[in-house]
């Protein structure tokens, strides 16, 4: 028979191994890091995964800040696990991790997605109901610029023109003052880069609330795409050749050319894709209608409504949109605990 103390000995061995079970089983387990995108479409779509992934997977998330290039370097080092809105292939840092295996482009998440130059279409048309004369009537290109640069005065320097680029950080901003070079724009137009996705969206809302003109870059799925009537100024079609000098701030002789065609994908580590499986075949699936999500995003600009909870109504108003991406215990999960 065993003696009293080796009982009590034993007895408080499987009492100390169950409690440290416990405790392992409610410690939180390290969160999923999604990139803090500051653009409206990434920044919704963002936080619409990270509720999938908590509520019907259970799952830990957070969000990390940076620039764009700075997300895609955090994500090859598995600093970052996923950068919900990935425009992939377009910056020299996330095709050298995508060649290294460093970092995967997850799905086709929203189709018909584009970037270019736009200009309001009263500033070539005219808007009769407002006053406003057609003040570029020959705008049709990137080219036709060179005839516009008063039209377009800039207010801190009026013998040159404003063009409205992408906050610093963005892949688009290094491709946008390649391309006034490469359009020969950049003697006559002031390269102007907003502090910030919302910056460029509030100048640009501005000048239109107001009638000015304005020439500036953008980007759809946006909500500016749905509210306003809006010419995108005609580039040379995309060469791959022309592309690459465009995304190398360091090339002194950039080529004009279209940007690379659109796909919206969602940027994940290596070691997510391996880890994370069940996750990985949801990410595949996700299809955001380009509508439903401009219409969305408008509702959320014009309510001033924070991303994560513009999610949530994303998610209770178009259930037949997400349950098609996940397991059927997976979305009723989801959508009990919506």
């Amino acid at each position: 028979m065993r003696t009293l103390p080796a009982l009590l000995a034993s007895l408080a061995l499987g009492l100390g191994l169950l409690g440290a079970e416990r405790v392992a089983a409610a410690a939180p387990a390290t969160p999923i890091h999604f990139g803090a995108i500051g653009w409206e479409s990434g920044a919704l779509t963002t936080e619409v995964l990270r509720l999938i992934a908590e509520l019907g997977y259970g799952y830990t998330t957070d969000t990390l800040p940076g620039s764009t290039v700075s997300m895609e370097v955090a994500l090859a080092r598995n600093d970052l696990q996923v950068i919900a809105e990935e425009w992939a292939g377009r910056s020299p840092a996330w095709v050298k991790a995508e060649q290294a295996g460093q970092v995967f482009a997850l799905g086709d998440t929203v189709k018909n997605a584009e970037e270019g130059w736009w200009v309001p279409a009263y500033v070539i048309k005219g808007d009769a109901a407002r006053g406003l004369p057609a003040l570029a009537p020959d705008l049709r290109s990137v080219t036709d610029l060179k005839r516009y640069p008063q039209v377009f005065k800039d207010p801190e320097q009026p013998d040159k023109g404003r063009f409205l680029n992408s906050p610093s950080g963005w892949t688009s901003e290094t491709v946008n003052s390649q391309k006034l070079k490469a359009y020969g724009l950049d003697g006559q137009y002031n390269n102007f880069r907003s502090g910030s996705g919302a910056a460029l969206d509030a100048e640009v809302t501005s000048a239109i609330k107001l009638g000015k003109p304005v020439l500036f870059y953008y980007w759809s799925p946006t909500p500016l795409m749905g509210r306003y009537d809006l010419v995108r100024l005609e580039e040379p079609p995309y060469d791959a050749a022309a592309w690459a000098t465009l995304t190398d701030p360091r090339n002194a002789a950039p080529r004009g050319s279209r940007s690379l065609p659109a796909k919206l994908s969602i940027g994940v580590s290596a070691a997510f894709r391996q880890q994370y499986p069940d996750l990985v075949a949801v990410f595949e699936k996700v299809d955001l209608p380009i509508d439903v999500l401009n219409k969305t995003l408008a509702d959320m600009s014009s309510t001033r409504q924070p991303a994560r909870e513009a999610a949530k109504a994303f998610l209770k108003g178009h259930p037949q949109v997400w349950k098609a991406w996940l397991p059927a215990e997976q979305a009723a999960r989801v959508e009990a605990a919506l």
